[in-house]
């Protein structure tokens, strides 16, 4: 096949649609990328990059084209607005002004879903079927986040683009099989829904025999450790009345390795409150993380309660479940169903960080067999249910 794949992220953006095109190339199929200029997560472009002109590469064996690109700049509101429908633009221009040998099309499709739109002009200029991996519901993450409310007038566009969207796409992947309601409410298109969940980075996967890098920067005892954005969506004031309460448990240490806009915010309650026992170790490129991951006891995910978040399975519980780590959560819904099904860890709802914080002290009052038979579960559960090779060769077939 001559895939067009398009995605406003691509490599060095740290994303899932990096590992799927090399797989679509490693089966022998042409792959051609559509992105942008890249500039995520810092909102600045990356050495070598700049907004004018088109940009060609070969990565991972695959034709990579650059369109001009908006940057994030500092994550407001105005500055993702058009960093997003920047890409929407040049990707349609140069659909429709150059030429492209392609006989399927994949859109990957973290926020904003509106980026689909190159390639459905694409499936007009070329009479090609497109697909949808679907990674966020829309407009339901647009309310999530604060950036309207439902009913409104931008949530009506949204919603009408949407299923637009659903019902010009020929198949529709999700990440979790709790989207499918959210879609048909839109429309009839049960028939065009594949399940194919996210999968975790090699590292984690392959990580026997990592070494203890960071062995200085942990501190002695019993390590919660959280890796990843630190924002809002992650519910970090409920996650610091946890540290809060497991303070007179001298052994008991809550490891934080990311960074993100609430970062500044966590780190001053915590200092506020004199909590000692959580640690802040700032952001470090994911090729480090399993360094980190083998002085963890259990690993820590959490969200706030909102109903989109119920849908979806977080991406830590896949790269947790991977490295063979028992997981300890402040979820709803589907995350926590799945740490239940696994027998790999203790599930508290979102924010109930009472029971988050009585989950983290049995954890570390449990026998180390114990906790080493939760970490196993884990594994055998990520291998029975999320293996990158059977979800790619799933998705080809798909296309």
């Amino acid at each position: 096949m001559n895939i067009l794949v398009v995605s406003q992220c691509f490599y060095p953006e740290d994303f899932k649609v990096n590992d799927l095109v090399e797989g679509f190339v490693k089966r022998g199929h042409k792959v051609t990328v559509l992105t942008g200029k890249p500039n995520y997560p810092s909102g600045r472009y990356f050495p070598g990059y700049k907004f004018w002109g088109v940009k060609y590469e070969t990565l991972y064996g695959a034709n990579v084209v650059r369109v001009p690109l908006i940057r994030r700049g500092n994550g407001s509101s105005l500055c993702l607005m058009l960093n997003y429908f920047s890409f929407i633009f040049f990707g349609c221009w140069f659909v429709l002004t150059h030429k492209l040998t392609i006989d399927k099309a994949i859109c990957f499709a973290p926020s904003p879903i509106l980026q689909v739109f190159p390639a459905l002009l694409a499936k007009w200029k070329y009479k090609i079927p497109v697909s949808l991996w679907v990674q966020d519901l829309w407009p339901e993450s647009v309310v999530a986040v604060g950036a309207t409310t439902e009913g409104s007038i931008i949530w009506k566009i949204l919603y009408t683009l949407t299923k637009l969207i659903y019902k010009k796409c020929d198949n529709i992947l999700v990440q979790s099989t709790q989207f499918e309601e959210s879609i048909c409410e839109k429309g009839d298109f049960k028939n065009k829904i594949v399940y194919a969940p996210n999968w975790s980075e090699d590292l984690f996967v392959n990580n026997t025999g990592v070494p203890s890098k960071y062995a200085s920067l942990i501190p002695n005892g019993f390590i919660v450790m959280f890796a990843g954005n630190i924002g809002t969506a992650q519910d970090f004031e409920s996650i610091l009345l946890a540290v809060e309460k497991t303070k007179s448990q001298n052994n008991i240490h809550w490891v934080i390795v990311g960074d993100g806009r609430y970062r500044s915010d966590a780190e001053n309650i915590a200092n506020r409150k004199k909590l000692t026992n959580i640690h802040f170790l700032g952001r470090y490129p994911v090729s480090e993380m399993p360094h980190f991951f083998v002085h963890a006891d259990v690993m820590l995910v959490s969200l706030k309660k909102k109903d989109i978040f119920a849908l979806t399975i977080p991406s830590k519980i896949q790269a947790y479940m991977a490295a063979g780590k028992p997981i300890v959560s402040m979820l709803d819904g589907v995350g926590n169903e799945i740490i239940i099904q696994a027998q790999c860890g203790l599930s508290s709802a979102s924010e109930d960080y009472m029971s988050l914080a009585d989950n983290v002290v049995t954890l570390s009052r449990m026998d180390k067999i114990e906790l080493l038979k939760m970490g196993e579960n884990a594994r055998l559960y990520y291998d029975g249910h999320f293996n990158k090779d059977v979800i790619i060769d799933k998705i080809v077939g798909t296309l």
